[in-house]
């Protein structure tokens, strides 16, 4: 089923070319295929309105931008605070805290069996979803901190 009228949300670009480009909703995860790009790139967040393209509704246009970000995702070489080895420490391998930030964005402190540390670092930076809760909560920039065990996602204006 199509949807026939504009849509205005949040949106994840994960795909971008000269002439055309992908947007994921960061809501409900619908996906949007636009016929030119209005000038955005791949790993933007973007707050924009979109209507389907006459006649067969299959591409969409986007309407108006109202905001466009770059998202970064980044490794820190810093530790995880106190507050975050706090919260790993109470809670079970393979469990997640998240807890709100002073100011805008969460913290998500990840527990997981040391000798995945790293590979745990990795999925993150490397996940799509990483991007659209970043683009959801409205931030810029994600930092990535670990030391044996606990994981520290630190999603930032």
């Amino acid at each position: 089923m199509t949807d026939e009228s504009e849509k205005t949300s949040t949106f994840l670009v994960t795909h971008a070319e000269n002439e055309s480009a992908v947007l994921k909703d960061v809501e409900g995860g619908q996906v949007h295929t636009l016929s030119s790009n209005p000038g955005v790139e791949e790993r933007d967040a973007v707050e924009a309105t979109v209507a389907p393209d006459p006649p067969m509704n299959l591409t969409w246009s986007v309407i108006e931008v109202d905001e466009r970000r770059p998202l970064a995702t980044e490794r820190s070489d810093e530790p995880p605070t106190v507050q975050e080895r706090e919260l790993a420490d109470a809670q079970p391998v393979g469990e997640v805290a998240r807890e709100e930030r002073a100011g805008t964005g969460e913290i998500h402190v990840l527990t997981v069996p040391p000798e995945d540390t790293e590979s745990a670092v990795e999925d993150v930076l490397d996940d799509e979803a990483t991007l659209t809760r970043a683009a959801r909560l409205g931030v810029s920039r994600v930092e990535v901190r670990s030391e044996a065990g606990v994981v520290s996602v630190r999603y930032m204006p």
